[in-house]
């Protein structure tokens, strides 16, 4: 397999990029490192096991340039975060709609047959089911789910417009693990990593009770995998663990994890924040052969490790 990774230096990238690698891929890595971090693959890079470019999937000669000679690509390059797309509404459009429309322009001069896109679950909105699966309502509330939905009916469209081309894109829901550092649109769980490790109280906005379906990134990188090598035809599926833990569960774990002594404070619930989130993964697991197997007390323990090794 030939395969290209936009967004190959970032937390999910680099993982699926290794993966790759261990079941015989050749991988061209595009990033700009807005969001990614070299020191992710530039052991990769120095061995000259991947070949790496460095550019903006917003400018379009650059992807028409790098995005051929492939298989597959993984269109993960992406301006993520909901505030994040509140705090730059522009750059987030310019990078997820335009950046996308790059991309599969480009695979459709150079012959590419196949996109595997990473969505995100932020496509559904205010939720009016706990358990989520891909009809739910689409509702997206902010700009980051707008273009991330709109991102999937461009596939949707492409495909259709270009028969030689299929896509398939998987609705990400909370995503941990190895390579996932703190920034300040970050994940809950690496937020609460830093402040253990920095000696700092837990602070669990609302009363805890809310839950969350955490995936473990060595599943995601799979289902990805798992997606490219599929003989199915373009469509959407929803990627998480199909379970979910309170927000109170998952802070008391990382803390026994931890071996630290530390304090969880409460503060006011944030407006619009969703109350229960669980993925329904049954059609992943039915037309994909995906199933989440990475436990999250195992794969927790595996994450504590690698911050308190990496980011302290």
């Amino acid at each position: 397999m030939k395969a290209i990774v936009t967004g190959g230096a970032g937390f999910i990238g680099s993982n699926l990029v290794r993966l790759l690698l261990e079941n015989g891929a050749s991988v061209r890595v595009v990033d700009n490192f807005s969001s990614g971090h070299r020191i992710n693959i530039q052991e990769l890079v120095d061995k000259g096991q991947i070949e790496l470019f460095e550019g903006d999937i917003r400018d379009a000669d650059f992807v028409k340039s790098t995005v051929k000679d492939a298989d597959v690509v993984f269109h993960m390059a992406a301006c993520v975060g909901r505030q994040k797309s509140i705090d730059d509404p522009i750059l987030d459009a310019s990078t997820n709609v335009l950046g996308t429309v790059n991309v599969l322009e480009a695979m459709v001069k150079n012959h590419i047959p196949k996109v595997v896109y990473s969505s995100s679950a932020a496509i559904f909105g205010e939720l009016i089911t706990p358990t989520i699966d891909e009809n739910h309502p689409q509702n997206a509330d902010s700009p980051y789910g707008v273009t991330k939905l709109a991102a999937e009916k461009m596939i949707l469209a492409y495909s259709g417009i270009y028969p030689e081309l299929s896509g398939t894109c998987l609705r990400y829901f909370n995503i941990y693990g190895k390579n996932q550092r703190f920034d300040l649109y970050g994940n809950v769980i690496p937020i609460f990593a830093k402040r253990i490790y920095a000696g700092e109280p837990i602070t669990i906005f609302g009363d805890g009770s809310q839950t969350r379906d955490f995936v473990n990134v060595k599943d995601v990188a799979r289902a990805n995998y798992l997606a490219a090598i599929a003989s199915t035809p373009t469509d959407v599926y929803n990627l998480g663990s199909g379970s979910s833990i309170t927000i109170n569960e998952l802070a008391r774990m990382l803390i026994e994890i931890s071996g630290r002594k530390t304090e969880i404070v409460y503060a006011p619930e944030r407006p619009a924040d969703v109350k229960h989130c669980k993925a329904n993964a049954d059609k992943a697991y039915e037309k994909l052969g995906f199933k989440a197997e990475v436990e999250l007390y195992e794969g927790l323990a595996e994450y504590m490790k690698w911050f308190r090794d990496n980011c302290v």
